[in-house]
């Protein structure tokens, strides 16, 4: 989170890369073992910073114009929209996806802000444990019933609100469609 400007040995800006990128080909060749272990699920971990994201085509990887704080929400804003695409091309295939908030956890994620790191250390203790925030992690991939639910985003362990850009279809179709480009694959 709020990394400096830095490529991944693939070559991808950091926040893409390792939120978004990574957790799209995991799942790419992960899945013919999900299928045929279905019922299967995918949990994506996002953010509730995604209603800050803006998928800018023009610029996915920040060469144009870099903002760490941002490039993170984006980053974080793909997860929402990967889950959603992932779920509408899974339908019938009994391999769910879910998208998790999983609250604001005490963690070295901040690490790059010094002005967060001091307020992590303030509110420290209103902040989740590791143990708090994988709660709806696990909800998501555990819970009973949550089929009909697949392509939604959860946040302590329920269902919640997502901003308009993570409900955009168009949008979700065309980042996935980047994606594979990107990463060089076909996915069927």
């Amino acid at each position: 989170m709020m990394c400096p400007y830095s490529k991944t040995a693939d070559g991808f800006e950091t926040h893409l890369g390792v939120n978004h990128l990574g957790h799209f080909l995991l799942t790419h060749l992960l899945l013919g073992q999900l299928k045929e272990s279905a019922p299967a699920r995918v949990v994506n971990l996002s953010s509730v910073v995604h209603h800050a994201g803006k998928i800018r085509f023009h610029d996915l990887q920040g060469e144009k114009s870099y903002n760490r704080g941002f490039a993170y929400c984006h980053s974080k804003l793909a997860n929402v929209l990967f889950t959603r695409e992932l779920a509408k091309r899974l339908q019938g295939t009994g391999v769910t996806t879910y998208a998790v908030h999983p609250g604001i956890v005490r963690s070295e994620l901040v690490r790059h802000s010094f002005l967060l790191c001091l307020l992590w250390q303030l509110f420290s203790p209103f902040l989740k444990t590791a143990r708090e925030g994988a709660q709806t992690s696990l909800h998501c991939a555990l819970a009973e019933g949550l089929e009909p639910l697949s392509g939604k985003y959860f946040s302590d362990c329920k269902k919640t609100w997502v901003s308009p850009r993570a409900r955009n279809n168009k949008t979700a179709e065309r980042l996935w469609n980047v994606s594979c480009e990107l990463l060089g694959i076909q996915w069927e």
